[in-house]
Order: structure tokens, then C-alpha cells, then sequence
């Protein structure tokens, strides 16, 4: 089966996971619902043309997004240190805004999907550098829910592709957006974990912590 929809069984690994952050589950046990509002869709006539950059702490690391007034260009994984965000933001934020407030619903999405509870990120995205065939596998790696994997070849096959699984994954290894496109679920068709530009310690953790997720909402 291509589509290797099944969930991680993880039960022996619960104990080494990080644990949920306070705030997110205080956020949860009030009741409250994260907007829908995708992250910068509503900036309307607040969002200059020029792109803008947050860099923000989560308890894995420093985390930063960069955006543009299409949608969001770029976000990365949590990082030990501010510097290495910086680098992998790229020099284009050497001609941006620091915008913090208008980042601030897709920062504490980012913040509570990372302390293990289900998330969604509609928000637009930017990526009107991409090429053709790139722009088509990060789209339909968008689509795959959470707590699911897909293989490489399952996404080659949906943009029409089937002989291209290398190509789909040298366009996954250069996601501009990991966890907002979420490329740590695809894996290989043999179950294997595949590659992954966080590493493949980052790629298991974000599966494990999926995957407890879904296991928790079934023993409700």
C-alpha cells in the first residue's frame, strides 16, 4: 500500500517525549478554540510590502517566520540559538520588518502544536519563487492530515508523476515552510522514516507526538 496511513505505535515511547508545555494545556482546559484566521490573512491594510520576520522562543528552541504580503515565504524548525534561525531565514531579512504582533495567532498555533496537540495551519503562503513542479508537491503534502504519513511515491503519483519520487524528494528536502507544509509525513514506502532537512531525529519526534496525539483522542 502507497498510502501508509497508519498510525505510529508509540506506547513505548510516551516516556521520552517531551512534555506539554503549561500554557498549552491551561490554553486547552478553558475551552478555547484557536482561530481560524490563517496567520497573516488578516493583516489586510496593516501588512506593508515589504516582507517582515519574527524570531520567538518555543521550550524545543528559537523558531522564526518570514513573510511577505502574499502569505508566508519561509519558517523554521526550533534552533539552539538565534543566529542559527537567522541563517536559515536567509539574508532577506536584512531588508525586512520586525513584526512580531502580526505573526502572533500562527506563533502560538506553532507553540501548542509542538507541546503535542492537534493544530491547523491554514494560513496563505508565498511561494511564488518556487518552480512549477516544486510548488505541486509541497501543495499536496499540505493536504495529508495529521497523525497520517503518506510515501514518496504516493505523492509523485497525485501531480501526475509516478516516475519522479527522487525529484519529489529533493522538493521536500527544500520545504521553505516545514511543519506549516508538513514534510516530516512523508516517508519511505517501506516504512522507513526517509530523509528529512530537520534530521531524522526532528522528523520522529513530530510523528510520535502525532501520533500520541490521535492515540489520546481515541481513549476519550
Amino acid at each position: 500500500m502507497y498510502y501508509l496511513r497508519r498510525r505510529f505505535d508509540i506506547s513505548s515511547r510516551l516516556a521520552t517525549t517531551a512534555k506539554t508545555t503549561t500554557s498549552a494545556l491551561a490554553f486547552f482546559r478553558r475551552g478555547l478554540h484557536l482561530p481560524e484566521t490563517p496567520g497573516i490573512a488578516a493583516w489586510g491594510d496593516t501588512m506593508t510590502k515589504e516582507p517582515i520576520y519574527v524570531i520567538f522562543n518555543t521550550d524545543m528552541g528559537q523558531m522564526g517566520i518570514l513573510g511577505s504580503v502574499k502569505g508566508l515565504l519561509r519558517t523554521t524548525l526550533p534552533q539552539r540559538s538565534t543566529q542559527e534561525v537567522r541563517q536559515l531565514l536567509g539574508d532577506r531579512i536584512n531588508h525586512t520588518t520586525w513584526s512580531p504582533h502580526l505573526f502572533k495567532d500562527l506563533i502560538e498555533r506553532l507553540r501548542i502544536y509542538l507541546g503535542g496537540h492537534r493544530v491547523t495551519f491554514p494560513d496563505e503562503l508565498d511561494l511564488s519563487q518556487a518552480t512549477t513542479f516544486h510548488r505541486k508537491v509541497w501543495e499536496i503534502t499540505k493536504l495529508i492530515p495529521y497523525g497520517e504519513t503518506r510515501c514518496y511515491l504516493w505523492v509523485a503519483e497525485q501531480i501526475g508523476k509516478p516516475g519522479a519520487v527522487r525529484a519529489v524528494g529533493q522538493a521536500l528536502a527544500r520545504n521553505p515552510l516545514p511543519i506549516i507544509i508538513p514534510c516530516h509525513r512523508v516517508v519511505a514506502s517501506n516504512g522507513k522514516l526517509g530523509g528529512y532537512s530537520g534530521g531524522l531525529e526532528m522528523k520522529k519526534y513530530l510523528l510520535y507526538r502525532e501520533a500520541s496525539t490521535n492515540t489520546d483522542s481515541q481513549l476519550v
